[in-house]
């Protein structure tokens, strides 16, 4: 395994409605129950988007009943944001919004850059396609980071929400 498997992982990227969903499902769909998982975005200002939804559904990932959720939000609600083992971010300001917390706070926290497909593409099937090539490089990173899926769990697990 590339870089070990954490006990925690907070995904995040701008909105939470594309990447950082993607992510969080991806990581559950492979090492089920041995991560606590979860993404926010700097702002939770948008719904899950459904090309996310499509090209996650075909490799088996549930994202639809996911809800946006932003750092705050996460906060207001109690989440001790601190209390991750990782912090993965996908976007640039994710990445300076969680370098914020490493100030006060041992925080490990990673940029990945990943494609942001949103507004690529004409068609539908231009749209699907950079949105696949966006979940292919999650995917890639994960395994690269973690190593690959387990057996008993790249299943049938979805996400909650």
């Amino acid at each position: 395994m590339a870089g070990g498997l954490p006990g925690s992982v907070l995904f995040c990227c701008d909105h939470n409605a594309v990447r950082s969903p993607m992510a969080e499902g991806i990581m559950k769909k492979y090492f089920g129950d041995r991560v606590f998982v979860q993404s926010a975005g700097v702002r939770s200002d948008l719904d899950i988007d459904g090309f996310a939804v499509s090209v996650c559904r075909e490799i088996g990932i549930e994202l639809s009943r996911h809800r946006t959720r932003s750092f705050d939000e996460m906060e207001e609600w109690g989440d001790d944001l601190t209390s991750f083992d990782l912090v993965i971010a996908l976007s640039p300001a994710a990445h300076r919004r969680a370098l914020d917390y490493t100030r006060f706070h041992a925080l490990d926290v990673e940029y990945w850059p990943v494609l942001d497909p949103t507004g690529l593409g004409e068609s539908r099937e231009e749209k699907l396609a950079a949105y696949r090539l966006t979940r292919d490089q999650i995917r890639d990173r994960i395994i690269s980071r973690f190593g690959p899926p387990l057996e008993d769990e790249a299943s049938e697990t979805g996400m909650d929400g």
